[in-house]
């Protein structure tokens, strides 16, 4: 734990990424699995992630993310896009998945099941994403911490226009619009007005509260 504390007082919101180093596979994968493993509210893992490599793509996408050179300089760009719905096939495909790889059905299982049928696809199509998005923010944390334990650098990203990412990468036909983009790969240090400033953050005392 000490060491993965280390790594975290190590990894900052990179500025400037070396274009030249690319991340191997082997970490890039270790990233993805560790956010394929993280948690999500009801197990639903309501959000899926793109991983952009295509040069010409991620042209197209950097205009709509406020020209941030990081989004075409870094060596993979990750892209949370969440759920634009929860349906019934959907909650029914992770139910049935859960059965499946489990081997048996469990009746509070199924119970619960009905419930988030009876509740979840009734509710507006808008309070929905919202929600599956903060399942997403979920697996950004992961990946941030994943990819510092791979010493590997990574930005996250709001500053995007949503819309626009959703049509450059064809979005909306598969259900799914973009919540934050990642870019991960190696720092430029020569080039990185951040990589030498201390790390800023609010003294524990001020920021954990023990309720006895």
């Amino acid at each position: 734990m000490s060491d993965l504390i280390q790594k975290l007082q190590w990894r900052y919101a990179t500025k400037k990424f070396n274009a030249a180093k690319v991340v191997p596979q082997e970490k890039v994968d270790k990233i993805l699995e560790a956010v394929r493993l993280t948690a999500t509210s009801s197990g639903l893992q309501p959000y899926e992630v793109l991983v952009v490599t295509n040069a010409e793509i991620r042209e197209k996408i950097k205009p709509v993310a406020w020209n941030q050179a990081q989004v075409t300089e870094s060596s993979h760009l990750l892209v949370f896009a969440a759920w634009d719905n929860y349906t019934t096939e959907r909650i029914n495909m992770m139910f049935d998945l859960t059965n499946e790889v489990r081997g048996f059905k469990n009746e509070g299982w199924e119970n619960y099941r009905n419930m988030l049928l009876s509740t979840y696809p009734t509710r507006d199509a808008e309070i929905n994403f919202q929600h599956a998005a903060r399942q997403a923010y979920i697996g950004l944390g992961t990946a941030l911490i994943a990819a510092a334990e791979q010493e590997v650098d990574s930005t996250p990203m709001e500053g995007f226009d949503p819309a626009a990412v959703d049509e450059i990468l064809g979005l909306r036909a598969k259900g799914l619009r973009s919540v934050v983009i990642l870019p991960i790969g190696y720092r430029e240090a020569e080039g990185d007005w951040l990589v030498n400033l201390k790390k800023v953050r609010r003294p524990t005392e001020q920021f954990v509260t023990e309720v006895k």
